[in-house]
């Protein structure tokens, strides 16, 4: 066992008593928030922390150090106690008194980016469990380019019922069992509640068989039996396999008339709880006062890991592998990529080639991933069509960790947030890839990555109806809007190959916002006719083909309906009308662009929006007055060019939009 030698069973104990008394006065302080967790698992939290976790406070992004998620999230108190205990700069007391207060670093869930220690915004309950599947796997994936001197920690994971519940629970296990990823260790708030009461008014299922039917090592422990943990660890550490630690606690531990009750789960204890616990606990010191033992006690943890890092920092100063590792967890050789993507452009104009934008992207991947040194695909079953594993690339396998593509499965969600771990852990830039359509069973996970601004492209294929035969369960007419309406999220949707190649140069180098290619199936033609040195993309919409004198009207498309557009202006034309063309294959790009620029590009002439979607997210772009052509309900299963013209999605169509407004 990892027992350091200076310390007692009773500082031990002290250490977890630390967290209980913190984390009922700081809920009672804020009135708000959730003290039952924190109490309950303090013990488990003290031995892992005390015994286990490698982590230095003074170098909080070190990529060696152990991670800890804190799935359920709702206990956050835990996490801020213990970090600030541990000596973070940006946690001080002061903090903790105003936990859940604006312009405070102490959400009431923990928030990635917020705070130092924080390695993954939680709350909603499962997605820190799915997450640290892919932190766990690019440990081992790391582990495997650069050997044990410089990659070589853990995954600690507290997760309570609620996160078990969850069906992406289902998903992350699966794949963890599947893959063998054994330096991830979940210790398991076993306390049987729930808001609404004991957990047998919702569930009979034996979660332990579960974990095992999925290929994972299973433990028990009473959770207040600080051996018993200490030695559960052990044993997870050495076994090849994921492991689970089911810890038996007492919801509340430490508070005498609450402790096992629902009633402590998501409530203040109260004042006379409150004094009663500390009785209860022999804590005889004032809310946010912690005796120098304690302090002395978790500091040591961090003069631990203080050590440990010092030492993997000679190792890599020694090691032949030192520029290849900084390479993986720097910045994008964005110049480098830049040069090749302007030849690669070159070409696409010379030759113009007709393909779907999904080709495209695989076209365009070709020139990332053979410029890019860290880059990882994978798709949730639909490589094929997906087109996301280029030439060369390596599937990853149970067992052998060297490749760079993942096999995530039919796995939408878990994929997601996989990818999301994968990002937040350093050393790779995840893209993965699946049907639009499918984006719902993906997008608590897409809104994760927003709100932590994760570098993870999302490639999204089969985007209207134009994927034709599969039919309105399949073909996405209200995604495109939603996706649109989340913050910090750029979607882009590529007309032809030039766009899907600016796209991909924008994803693979953009840096705190994950980025989303939607593309099509259905091939589309080469409409950009000169390259030039800007990325035109980038700004998100431009005339792709300016009026022959003033605008009578402005056609403004996306992706595979530019080609409608430039064809409704031809026969516009030839009625003597000058019409201009705009391709706007990202609304969030050009909005963020000079107004002087967006005026430039929408001119004044009325405007016709032309996509194979509802209209809702075009008022960036369309004044009320103004036209679209595009969807108003669900698809229907037919070839894609009669569904089209069923759906009145034409030139024709979009051609006489415009002249009711001339």
């Amino acid at each position: 066992m990892n027992k350091p030698d200076t310390f007692t069973a009773e500082t031990e104990k002290l250490m977890a008593n630390a967290i209980r008394v913190l984390a009922m006065d700081a809920v009672q302080a804020a009135n708000s928030g959730h003290p039952g967790m924190p109490m309950g698992m303090a013990d488990v939290a003290a031995v892992l922390f005390n015994r286990f976790m490698k982590i230095d406070p003074s170098a909080d992004r070190w990529p060696d150090r152990d991670r800890f998620v804190l799935s359920a999230g709702h206990g956050s108190m835990l996490l801020y106690a213990i970090n600030h205990m541990l000596g973070y700069d940006d946690m001080d007391m002061d903090q903790l008194r105003h936990f859940r207060q604006l312009g405070y670093r102490t959400a009431g869930h923990p928030e990635y980016g917020h705070a130092k220690g924080i390695e993954v915004t939680t709350g909603p309950l499962g997605q820190g469990l799915a997450t640290s599947v892919g932190m766990a796997l690019a440990e081992r994936m790391l582990n495997a380019r650069f050997g044990d001197d410089l990659v070589d920690h853990y995954t600690y994971v507290i997760a309570g019922d609620g996160c078990l519940m969850e069906g992406v629970s289902h998903e992350a296990i699966d794949l963890a069992g599947h893959l063998g990823l054994g330096r991830l260790i979940l210790l398991w708030d076993d306390n049987g509640i729930t808001i609404d009461g004991s957990t047998e008014l919702s569930t009979s299922m034996n979660q332990k068989l579960r974990f095992a039917a999925a290929g994972w090592h299973v433990l028990q422990v009473d959770g207040h039996n600080m051996t018993e943990i200490a030695d559960a660890i052990d044993e997870a550490r050495a076994d090849p396999r994921p492991s689970l630690i089911a810890c038996k606690t007492i919801i509340g531990f430490g508070a005498p008339n609450k402790a096992g009750s629902h009633d402590v789960h998501g409530a203040p204890l109260g004042p006379d709880e409150i004094e009663a616990a500390r009785k209860a606990l022999g804590w005889n010191y004032p809310p946010f006062e912690l005796p120098d033992e304690v302090y002395e006690a978790w500091h040591k943890v961090a003069e631990r890991g203080r050590a440990a890092r010092e030492a993997w920092e000679e190792r890599l100063a020694r090691s032949d592998k030192r520029a290849a590792f900084e390479a993986s967890h720097g910045p994008v050789p964005a110049e480098a990529l830049n040069r090749a993507m302007a030849d690669y452009k070159a070409r696409l104009v010379a030759e113009a080639p007709k393909v779907a934008t999904r080709k495209a992207s695989e076209m365009a991947l070709e020139v990332v991933n053979a410029t890019l040194p860290n880059t990882v695909g994978g798709s949730a079953d639909l490589t094929g069509s997906n087109n996301t594993r280029t030439k060369g690339m390596k599937p990853v396998v149970p067992g052998d960790f060297s490749g760079n593509y993942i096999h995530y499965g039919i796995r939408e969600f878990g994929m997601s947030a996989a990818m999301n771990g994968l990002a937040l852990h350093g050393g790779f830039r995840p893209y993965g890839g699946t049907f639009l359509v499918f984006s719902d069973y993906a997008r608590p996970a897409i809104r994760l990555s927003a709100l932590m601004g994760t570098n993870v492209v999302y490639v999204m294929t089969h985007d209207s109806i134009g994927l034709g035969e599969d039919g309105p369960t399949h073909q996405p007419v209200e995604h495109l809007a939603s996706l649109r309406a989340m913050p910090n999220l750029t979607v882009i949707r590529p007309a032809d190959v030039v766009e899907t190649a600016e796209a991909w140069e924008i994803a693979a180098t953009t840096d705190g916002t994950p980025v989303m290619l939607v593309l099509s199936r259905q091939g589309l033609p080469t409409v950009r006719t000169e390259a030039g040195a800007e990325n035109l993309t980038a700004r998100g919409a431009y005339v792709l083909r300016e009026a022959d004198g003033p605008r009578d009207v402005t056609f403004i498309a996306t992706g595979s309906e530019v080609e409608i557009a430039l064809r409704a202006a031809d026969i516009l034309a030839a009625e003597g009308r000058r019409a201009a063309v705009v391709s706007a294959p990202s609304f969030e790009l050009f909005t963020a662009q000079p107004s002087d620029y967006r005026a430039a590009v929408l001119g004044d002439a009325p405007r016709i929006g032309i996509e194979a979607a509802v209209r809702q997210g075009w008022g960036v772009v369309l004044r009320d007055t103004d036209g679209f052509v595009g969807m108003t309900g669900f698809g229907a299963s037919a070839p894609a060019a009669d569904l089209y013209r069923h759906f009145n999605i034409t030139p024709e169509a979009a051609a006489e939009e415009a002249r009711k407004r001339l």
